[in-house]
């Protein structure tokens, strides 16, 4: 068995673009930094006279941090790390913020019908893509094992007291697809607190806008053609405000194996990386974890049922899916108010 692994950093998808030098003359403001193993940046500007770069950038990072202590399956002293390692039926009591995003995790499964799994890191791990790789063809006993890990029925939810136990020893948490999103809206409340309303925050590819960009209209947000080969061309643009835009792709984290390509998002009903014809998928939602989530939901979904699902929803949708040896791009919508006319 020949393997190609191809093991690279979740796609970010998602790229700013802003004037550094505002129609007014004010020079915007900009802060940066790491968390979640990637790096986040924030551009403001019109701030009030009173406040200081040092108390934004505390601001933000005291949300993230709380994100982090909370949800941060790589961190062995965190909140949901310490839930993947209870024995089943123990329950732990879980943090207001871990309760918000479980439920609205659990809420998005329904939504679609089982794509979308917050408890698939057995699946997740099985293949490789976990923390501990490597990238692996496990045998069909061993997927149907695991699948027996996974699923929100393994799960004891107690909302009324925020109580979490397992069913099954296995079973582990990963909120990847909204803890960073949701960092996001928590650190843009803290931004809206502080009397900012013009600003951009964006943590490894999820995305905050509120306001007016430097440039004086609104943000344009670019959305990555998926080629891995060269990363930073543009697809097409959004122009944004007072919004939250995420991506999902599966075209920078796979590996081959005999000549076929199994990407990192797995389909938590087959227990097998997802197979078909989607590329990637934008969402613009009001919060920056529900795009987030979405985006990956959709993506698992694909096109057909993703677009489908998006009218239903009225999700402002921008899908890329592969025909042939071509791109094509579907746009629900509810979409069609973001694209940038001017956009390549």
């Amino acid at each position: 068995m020949t393997l190609l692994i191809q093991r690279r950093l979740r796609p970010a998808l998602l790229l700013a673009f802003c004037c550094l030098a505002a129609c007014s003359g004010e020079r915007p403001q900009q802060l940066g930094g790491s968390i979640f193993g990637t790096t986040w940046s924030a551009t403001y500007q019109h701030a009030p006279d009173d406040l200081s770069a040092e108390a934004v950038k505390t601001e933000i990072e005291s949300a993230f941090e709380l994100v982090n202590q909370s949800m941060n399956h790589y961190d062995p002293e965190s909140l949901i790390s310490d839930f993947n390692q209870l024995p089943p039926g123990e329950p732990i009591e879980v943090d207001w913020d871990f309760a918000y995003v479980l439920t609205a995790a659990l809420a998005l499964g329904k939504a679609t019908g089982g794509a979308y799994d917050v408890s698939v890191s057995a699946l997740s791990d099985l293949w490789g893509f976990g923390p501990d790789g490597p990238t692996r063809m496990p045998t069909q006993g061993e997927v149907d094992v695991a699948l027996s890990e996974v699923g929100a029925s393994q799960l004891e939810w107690q909302p009324e007291t925020r109580t979490l136990a397992k069913r099954v020893h296995n079973l582990k948490l990963d909120f990847s697809s909204l803890a960073k999103g949701y960092a996001v809206d928590l650190a843009a409340d803290a931004l809206d607190e502080l009397g900012l309303e013009h600003y951009m925050l964006e943590v490894g590819g999820e995305v905050r806008v509120r306001g007016q960009s430097p440039r004086g209209g609104d943000w344009r947000i670019a959305v990555e053609r998926p080629d891995p080969t060269a990363r930073g061309s543009v697809q097409t643009a959004l122009s944004v405000s007072d919004t939250g835009i995420a991506t999902s792709g599966d075209y920078r984290n796979f590996f081959e194996s005999e000549g076929r390509r199994y990407s990192h998002l797995i389909d938590p009903q087959s227990g097998y990386p997802i197979q078909h014809d989607v590329v990637s998928v934008t969402v613009v939602h009001g919060s920056a974890m529900m795009a987030d989530a979405w985006a990956t939901a959709l993506i698992v979904l694909g096109s057909e049922k993703a677009m489908v699902l998006a009218e239903e929803r009225r999700l402002a949708v921008y899908l890329l899916k592969r025909s042939g040896d071509r791109i094509e791009a579907l746009s629900s919508a509810s979409m069609a108010q973001w694209l940038d006319e001017d956009s390549p």
